[in-house]
């Protein structure tokens, strides 16, 4: 949004302003309806959106780019995923390859390690990816050719792809689900437990009574 403010010495300036994130996804939302997609999900889409651009990735840049090439080019619906999977004609549809994973998950976190071939703006695929960390309370590495995504319980999304073009074709692409570990050795944690040891409160008579209940009226 740009305003033209007219200040105190006469000159005119131009002042911009972030549009929203409620108002990036309201409209994401439309411009998917009237791509031809559900409102349901159409819905899912404003929301991926305004995830994308809340982590600093372009989301508007792409969906744009998606939805014009979707006037004259086709895209696959996926339908059950599998280990490995690869479009039959057309690349995969990010949008609905999202919404199929998402509703997909919990039989798909089983296989551990999946397997596609040309997926369509797989920058609009990652919400999706994102929201099934968080479902099954996981994290999940997403790469293709040398660019990664770390889906944080939908949290966060780290990437060596931060601030750049993401590629419009994923030609190579790979699920990873990372199984909840400590990411430290035990004899760290015990040094540090034992540290911490020292603010321990040293049982006292007064606390011991305390705990007993002593100050509770008898009604007896």
């Amino acid at each position: 949004m740009n305003l033209k403010i007219v200040v105190s010495n006469g000159f005119i300036i131009d002042r911009k302003f972030m549009r929203s994130l409620s108002e990036i996804e309201t409209t994401s939302k439309r411009a998917s309806k009237a791509s031809g997609f559900s409102w349901g999900v159409s819905e899912e889409v404003g929301k991926s959106i305004r995830l994308l651009e809340m982590f600093n990735f372009q989301g508007i840049k792409n969906l744009n780019e998606y939805f014009r090439e979707k006037l004259n080019k086709k895209f696959e619906r996926p339908n059950l995923i599998n280990k490995s999977n690869t479009p039959k004609e057309f690349s995969y549809c990010p949008i609905s390859l999202g919404v199929n994973f998402l509703d997909q998950i919990y039989n798909i976190e089983k296989i551990k390690i999946v397997n596609f071939s040309n997926i369509a703006y797989p920058l609009l695929f990652l919400p999706f990816l994102s929201k099934s960390s968080e479902v099954i309370g996981k994290k999940i590495h997403f790469k293709f050719d040398n660019h990664e995504f770390l889906m944080n319980i939908n949290v966060n999304i780290a990437s060596n792809l931060l601030n750049k073009s993401c590629p419009n074709i994923a030609k190579n692409a790979e699920v990873i689900f990372i199984e909840n570990n400590d990411n430290f050795h035990e004899q760290d944690w015990k040094s540090l437990y034992q540290l911490s040891e020292q603010t321990f409160v040293e049982e006292t008579e007064s606390l011991k009574k305390g705990a007993a209940g002593a100050g509770l009226t008898d009604n007896d």
